[in-house]
């Protein structure tokens, strides 16, 4: 079996996450986040959304790791993205974290938005 290392661009993958942060290209950082291709960065959750809107032009879809558990994001979030243009996709944050990586591994434009475990 041949294994080839996956590099990324200067998108930063997940390492790892746990309760209430995220080691993210080898920096940890507690709380939920954001991922875009302007940076990591702090996120305040489903009220912050200027950050998000303003990588649209950058990003093809945002997933949204809701935690533990998938669960409902509010729907003026949604409607505030999806008018920007941003595709939504809600799942889990261990779901979102695999997801990105994949993604991000095939250099699609995608971004993170994540609340911890």
């Amino acid at each position: 079996m041949r294994l080839t290392e996956i590099t990324y661009s200067e998108a930063r993958p997940i390492d790892g996450y746990g309760p209430g942060f995220f080691r993210i290209g080898g920096k940890v950082l507690e709380g939920a986040v954001s991922i875009l291709p302007g940076g990591i960065r702090a996120w305040g959750g489903y009220d912050d959304t200027a950050t998000l809107v303003a990588a649209a032009a950058e990003i093809d879809v945002l997933f949204v790791g809701t935690g533990a558990e998938i669960a409902q994001i509010p729907s003026a979030f949604r409607a505030t993205l999806e008018g920007a243009g941003v595709g939504v996709e809600i799942m889990a944050s261990p779901a979102a974290c695999r997801t990105y990586n994949v993604l991000l591994a095939e250099g699609r434009r995608v971004g993170l938005a994540l609340i911890p475990v």
